[in-house]
């Protein structure tokens, strides 16, 4: 046998071992972020688990003529043992982002949530499940531009889509805040700076 053909088989069954290695490290990382037990009131948001989702905000008043909208980027994962779920975005690949955990507070007798920003703020709410659609409220600590409640609807969509409608409390009235339609995208990523 030469040490040519002995260097190709060696190859080949490395080039198999890769690819044993990178299916394996890709099916724990499917069962890290969607499979796996679920506390049973998260189960109804287990269809955007181990997905990237892509969308764009429109906010009154924010953007100017001809401007783009800001792109936000989300990714749903099951966290801690299937007790949370995990939301990390970012805005305009990382001008802002934050990471969410919700999970169910048995003292609340409610799904709960803690948002954290890069921003230097963050918020505590409840989340209410309705069927295919979801509710929130939450009070934010910190400065942000002068809002201090949050109240938004996600509705999951027949088509595998998500929308958002959220308002904001700014100096006592309710203002009409940002809406987004959200698309499961694959190649997406989400970025911090």
């Amino acid at each position: 046998m030469n040490s040519s053909s002995a260097i190709a088989r060696m190859l080949a069954r490395l080039a198999c071992l890769g690819g044993v290695l990178a299916l394996t490290l890709r099916l724990a990382a499917a069962d890290h972020t969607t499979a796996g037990p679920l506390n049973p009131h998260l189960e109804p948001l287990r269809s955007l688990l181990g997905k990237t989702w892509r969308g764009e905000f429109k906010t009154p008043g924010a953007q100017k003529p001809g401007e783009k909208p800001a792109e936000d980027i989300a990714r749903w994962e099951r966290a801690l043992n299937g007790e949370a779920v995990r939301i990390l975005h970012s805005v305009n690949q990382g001008a802002y982002g934050s990471e969410t955990m919700i999970y169910w507070s048995k003292e609340k007798n409610s799904l709960v949530y803690r948002y954290f920003t890069t921003a230097g703020y963050e918020t505590e709410g409840t989340l209410v499940i309705t069927g295919n659609k979801f509710a929130t409220l939450e009070r934010v600590t910190g400065d942000a531009d002068g809002v201090t409640e949050v109240k938004a609807v996600t509705i999951i969509r027949a088509d595998g889509t998500y929308g958002v409608a959220a308002e904001y409390l700014k100096k006592g009235k309710w203002e009409p805040g940002h809406t987004a339609v959200y698309h499961d995208d694959p190649k997406a990523e989400v970025m911090f700076k």
